[in-house]
């Protein structure tokens, strides 16, 4: 209804899941990686809880679409109300198993099944969604099916995903055998603030409205409050605070509006209440939906579509992902082979060259966290440190920078410098090899902590903030860039007036920067770019320039 008025190609908050809207905050890359480590190690046992709407299913998807189909074979459960016999017959039939009779007989086609994946260096996985819906009897049948094993490897990797219910449950008595099998755990909390308004501001980029619609900071304010950072409360509430701002003819979403939904969602809830098990059929009919669209319903998975973070850009081949693969593969041995001070010294190196700025010849203790600012400032550079960023801010400042990675079977931290973004991959610098790799934004996304260092050159020395109503040539030449880039008219007058500061919000609001100091070096760095005052290196081909 809301969508022509906002200028949206479709709803960007719908309850059914799409893999084109995905979002991965912090803890989501964290679980992510949890699950990938608990895979590629052969863990055995794996367990994700979080709260119902936090992202479970989100994380099943991104996992099922990062592995190779030449490598892992994976059966997926969404349905666990299942008998153990009905179970084990649903999981063969998963993995492509033809085979009937008994409970025994079952079991002794799955395991040759297995002994043969494990044969051919292939890694079997199940994945049970909904697990807190399982019967103590068919988690004892899980345990047993986990007890197929070589003498040195298991034969299949088993990810149980559920509410915080199935950790209770694993507890009980009778099942303590499998809860002490549990090698990788891990919690899904909800979004925090920050990672809220990324993913709101994500979901709006994709539906193709970003810039129609806002949300006032007011009114994000009340969204956490009301959904306690849980993504579908969150996409509930704003699909109906959309639907009040049509109605009042607003592209922007006040805290008023939100109070209003609030309100309207909360005298709807005695007229929609459903029994839990209503709920729970209707979620999971959403998810086999899903899954039959992506391609997992058939007798054996075909690669599910990847995300995408809008739709104006060209969606990845399967064959171009699949071809990124060994790649990162590469990537993660280099990195192995490489320390964390070496690694983030080289890469910065990367930039430096870049930059034509003199290399670090050799840098002693924790020379991200301590010392690269000043190893930066020695050049004449300054640096911006980004905490909680996604892809976005990186692709907006358009910056070769630093990013900081954690991997899994890597110890400690690496910086890796990211070079340039073309045809939907991204270069990222490896030391251990010397030469840029690409690999895709779901495999960057899923590695990266979301901390990223952007060297830039203020070169007209101005400061960070300035005082009101002051007068200065720094605060002249502010507002003649600010004009370069459109967004302050008229004269320069070398005072920092009202004007001025709404010249400021005007570029920040352009630019989707949000940044508590006037101008604030984030906004300088963009207002560089934009005003053409500078001349460096970029991430996109487009933009690129000489320094």
């Amino acid at each position: 209804m809301y969508c022509e008025f906002f200028g949206f190609r479709e709803q960007p908050f719908a309850i059914t899941p799409n893999p084109r809207f995905i979002f991965l905050s912090k803890h989501h890359r964290e679980a992510f990686a949890h699950l990938l480590y608990g895979i590629e190690s052969h863990a055995g046992f794996i367990e994700l809880t979080g709260e119902v709407g936090s992202g479970k299913t989100t994380i099943l998807r991104a996992l099922l679409g990062q592995l190779d189909d030449a490598t892992h074979h994976t059966a997926l459960i969404f349905n666990p109300r299942l008998s153990a016999d009905e179970l084990l017959r649903t999981i063969n039939r998963e993995f492509g198993i033809l085979s009937t009779g008994t409970i025994d007989e079952l079991m002794h086609d799955l395991n040759q099944f297995l002994l043969n994946e494990n044969a051919s260096s292939r890694t079997a996985i199940l994945v049970i969604d909904e697990a807190q819906n399982l019967d103590p009897a068919v988690l004892e049948q899980i345990r047993m099916i986990s007890n197929l094993e070589t003498d040195t490897d298991k034969l299949i990797q088993i990810v149980l995903a559920g509410q915080p219910e199935l950790s209770n449950l694993l507890e009980s008595e009778g099942l303590r055998q499998l809860n002490q099998r549990i090698k990788v755990r891990f919690h899904l909390p909800p979004l925090d603030f920050s990672d809220m308004v990324s993913y709101i501001d994500h979901r709006l980029e994709i539906a193709g409205g970003w810039k129609a619609a806002t949300f006032a900071p007011g009114a994000l304010k009340k969204i956490f409050k009301y959904s306690k950072g849980l993504p579908r409360l969150v996409n509930v509430l704003c699909d109906r605070a959309l639907l009040i701002g049509f109605t009042e003819e607003s592209r922007q979403i006040s805290a008023q509006m939100i109070d209003h939904a609030i309100k309207e969602l909360r005298r709807e809830k005695p007229k929609r209440a459903l029994s839990p098990l209503i709920w729970r059929l209707a979620f999971a009919a959403a998810i086999a939906l899903l899954l039959v669209a992506a391609g997992f319903m058939a007798g054996k998975r075909t690669t599910p579509a990847k995300s995408n973070n809008s739709e104006v850009k060209p969606v990845a081949t399967a064959a171009a992902t699949t071809a990124s693969k060994p790649i990162l593969e590469k990537l993660r041995h280099d990195l192995a082979q490489t320390g964390e001070i070496d690694c983030a010294m080289q890469s910065f190196n990367e930039l430096a060259r870049l930059w034509n700025l003199k290399p670090v010849v050799e840098y002693q203790g924790k020379i991200v966290q301590r010392g690269l600012g000043l190893v930066a400032a020695r050049r004449g550079m300054r640096l911006l440190h980004l905490t909680g960023a996604n892809i976005r801010d990186i692709a907006a400042a358009n910056a070769p920078c630093l990013l900081e990675l954690k991997l899994p079977g890597i110890n400690g931290t690496r910086y890796l410098a990211l070079t340039r973004i073309e045809s939907e991959q991204f270069f990222l610098f490896s030391p251990g090899s010397k030469t840029s790799m690409a690999i895709t934004e779901q495999e960057l996304t899923a590695n990266w902590t979301g901390s990223a260092y952007l060297p830039w050159r203020n070169n007209h020395n101005l400061p960070d903030s300035f005082p009101s109503n002051s007068s200065s040539p720094e605060v002249r030449r502010l507002q003649a860039m600010l004009a370069k880039a459109g967004s302050y008219s008229g004269t320069p007058t070398g005072t920092f007036d009202a004007a001025t500061r709404d010249a400021i919000r005007k570029f920040r609001l352009n630019q989707f920067i949000s940044e508590d100091r006037m101008p604030g070096a984030r906004t300088l760095l963009h207002l560089y770019r934009a005003s053409g005052e500078t001349r460096e290196p970029c991430l996109n081909s487009r933009g690129r320039s000489k320094v």
